[in-house]
């Protein structure tokens, strides 16, 4: 069967080397006994090598070309091919609702909204590996301080541990991309709880860290309002890629507390 052919609007790079290959599919032994789930296969560079895990596998494919190279080529997947798009999948389906882990050559345009799904989705998937883009594989993996910490960090990880495993290099595509690569490796931590509202947590990182030059007193107000006394403690005084995780979390506490308040005070105001 003839080669597929890469697409540029489904982001394609088609990893070539064999021992890259090799190696990445070898990060999920991490998470040994767990059923694997690889998006974005292609033409199963690295399927190959997950199918000799002697556990389930199944791999999710939109590309059409793809989806038919693969059943050709690997006739004993068949049932465990999915033509479909991974960021709309119902993950509680794939393995009876058993956890998996989660691996691939993800495409880059949209590795983020794969790691955002995979968050919303986390007790199911408590080992996730791959590669990314290198500077979005830095960006999860940084810590407080850094010009590379941000969103992305934070949110990850409250949940994860981010391992940086190697650097891949753009010769060993095709087509080969402007970028360099990295393979990562996230593992669940022991975080059950994080200790404050999830939802406002989200808020709270995503505010601060869209206004990420300013200090927290004034990246802060699209929740707050301009006038909140709280603003006045000295954490305000930092910008947000200062703040550690636990640091964010206590912040969405105090939030939290002062929305409360601001919320009684408004009631008191109206029922004068």
């Amino acid at each position: 069967m003839r080669l597929v052919k890469p697409k540029k609007f489904l982001g394609q790079h088609f990893l070539k080397d064999l021992k890259v290959a090799q190696d990445i599919a070898d990060t999920v032994d991490a998470c040994p006994g767990l059923p694997i789930l690889e998006v974005g296969p292609g033409m199963g560079v690295l399927t190959q090598f997950l199918v000799k895990k002697e556990r389930p596998v199944k791999v999710v494919e939109l590309d059409y070309e793809s989806v038919a190279y693969l059943r050709e080529e690997y006739p004993s997947l068949e049932d465990n091919i999915i033509e479909d798009d991974f960021l709309k999948m119902n993950l509680q389906r794939l393995f009876g609702g058993q956890p998996f882990v989660l691996t691939g050559n993800y495409p880059y345009n949209i590795s983020s909204q794969i790691f955002f799904k995979m968050l919303d989705n986390k007790e199911l998937i408590p080992c996730c590996t791959g590669m990314i883009q290198k500077e979005v594989a830095e960006r999860i993996a940084a810590g407080p301080g850094s010009k590379t910490y941000g969103i992305l960090s934070i949110l990850i990880q409250a949940w994860y541990r981010v391992e940086y495993l190697f650097t891949v290099h753009e010769h060993v595509f095709n087509p080969p991309p402007k970028v360099k690569s990295a393979v990562i490796r996230m593992t669940r931590n022991e975080t059950k709880d994080l200790g404050c509202d999830e939802k406002l947590f989200k808020q709270v990182v995503k505010t601060t860290f869209n206004q990420r030059r300013k200090t927290l007193r004034n990246s802060i107000k699209p929740i707050l309002g301009k006038d909140c006394p709280l603003t006045e403690d000295a954490v305000f005084n930092k910008r947000p890629e200062q703040l550690s995780v636990q640091e964010f979390i206590n912040l969405t506490n105090q939030v939290e507390q002062a929305l409360k308040e601001i919320r009684e005070k408004n009631d008191e105001i109206n029922k004068r």
